[in-house]
């Protein structure tokens, strides 16, 4: 099994994210004894072929003004070609965004999980959301998705949780526990 962990990072935290991700992919795949290959890359580095050969995609982004982080965004524009042609069909997807924000907001997030669907879903993809009883729900998770807070009540960069970072491996793990049911 071939998963892409493809994002955008500004100061770090979606990257930590990502690597948490990824973290929780790895496990599960070890845990299941499958063959697999996990590429974490940053957007720019991420080309069409990359998303082709990938049996599961996820998509990662920092809020940026309510939207997805245009670095991010510019690679899903370039998959118009695939969309052409349709490699992407049945795929499965995850999707998750950080985000600051000021006071309890916050700050986009909804809407850049829902155009990431989205995305997903133009190109004919399944997009697993967060359910409620996943590990780190009430920390990190919303229908939509994976969403780490990562800024103060000024709207200011601060970090990551330890709690936020649990439930990253959890969705990780969640997003191929579901690629794995669907390829049986």
């Amino acid at each position: 099994m071939n998963i892409l962990i493809a994002y955008h990072s500004d100061y770090e935290h979606t990257q930590r994210v990502a690597e948490a991700v990824a973290a929780g992919v790895k496990t599960t795949l070890l845990d299941e004894a499958i063959q697999s290959d996990v590429q974490l890359k940053q957007a720019e580095h991420v080309n069409l072929d990359d998303m082709r050969f990938a049996d599961v995609i996820i998509f990662g982004s920092p809020v940026h003004m309510g939207s997805v982080a245009w670095q991010l965004k510019k690679l899903i524009d370039s998959g118009s070609k695939l969309w052409m042609e349709g490699p992407l069909e049945g795929k499965i997807a995850g999707v998750f965004a950080t985000y600051g924000g000021y006071g309890g907001a916050g700050g986009g997030v909804e809407q850049t999980l829902i155009a990431l669907h989205a995305n997903c879903l133009e190109q004919g993809m399944l997009v697993c959301g967060f359910p409620r009883t996943l590990t780190g729900f009430a920390e990190a998770g919303i229908h939509w998705g994976l969403a780490v807070r990562t800024g103060n009540d000024e709207g200011m960069p601060e970090g990551i949780s330890d709690a936020s970072l649990v439930a990253a491996r959890a969705y990780g793990a969640y997003v191929v526990e579901t690629a794995l049911r669907m390829k049986d």
